[in-house]
């Protein structure tokens, strides 16, 4: 691999509410990162949006609390999404759920195509042997917030009900930076 196949990915997420760049680990989740790429690459995420919101307040039914956003592709290519992928455990690649961390939402192991979250503070039952899972095995790490947490954190604060942001915040495009 060259360097400039291993140097990391920086992308921005343009939303409404502002940008957020983001750097993408492609050496410790070259799987995670290759498929979330795929999807930046398509354009699927043009027109996406932040449809979730999860604070300690918002998840009663829930004994671990977490913080994150959640995000999805523009619905109009939900028939189109690429296949599950495996999942990339935290103790297998070594990146751990951080403040700012960027992560696949899945609801099983090997299930997680485009749908991904950005960690509001560190998160360490979202790793690998964490407990928010019955399964335990955790979500996929593949990237880190470098500028934007304001963003992150305006969106985490948006209007909702229960867990769901009414109205979700429209991401105008994900691309990759020079």
């Amino acid at each position: 691999m060259t360097t400039q196949q291993a140097s990391p990915i920086q992308i921005v997420i343009q939303t409404e509410l502002g940008n957020i760049a983001a750097s993408i680990d492609r050496i410790r989740a070259p799987i995670t990162s290759t498929n979330f790429l795929k999807y930046v690459d398509a354009g699927f995420y043009d027109g996406g949006r932040f449809h979730r919101t999860v604070w300690i307040d918002n998840q009663p039914q829930n004994d671990i609390k977490i913080e994150v956003i959640q995000a999805g592709i523009n619905p109009d290519h939900d028939a189109h999404k690429f296949a599950p992928i495996r999942l990339e455990r935290t103790h297998e690649c070594g990146l751990r759920h951080r403040d700012g961390t960027l992560s696949m939402a899945r609801f099983a192991p090997d299930s997680a195509q485009s749908d991904f979250f950005i960690c509001i503070g560190d998160q360490p039952s979202l790793d690998y042997g964490g407990l928010r899972n019955p399964d335990g095995q955790g979500f996929a790490a593949f990237g880190q917030v470098t500028a934007g947490m304001d963003v992150v954190r305006k969106i985490q604060k948006s209007p909702c009900e229960a867990q769901t942001l009414t109205p979700p915040i429209h991401i105008v495009a994900i691309r990759r930076q020079a």
